[in-house]
């Protein structure tokens, strides 16, 4: 199954990105400009668990709790 990880640009938290994220981010998004990547769900959880372990992961407003969010991938969606 494919997901999408993309950023979450209503999370004003900072220190995630500083703490080692971006780093993070680049690797899976091959590139420091891309806002989503779809990957396999098996990996996207992997990923989300090592983003959890990231200072600042938590540090999100109620409506936008973490910066990277998590979406389904529609079946007829063109990839």
């Amino acid at each position: 199954m494919l997901v999408r990880l993309a950023i979450d640009f209503e999370n004003p938290a900072k220190s995630w990105w500083a703490n080692g994220g971006r780093e993070l981010w680049e690797g899976i998004a091959e590139g420091f400009d891309t806002n989503e990547v779809v990957v396999e769900g098996s990996l996207a959880d992997s990923w989300l668990a090592e983003a959890a372990r990231i200072p600042g992961w938590n540090d999100g407003p109620e409506y936008a709790p973490h910066p990277i969010l998590l979406k389904p991938v529609d079946e007829d969606e063109e990839l």
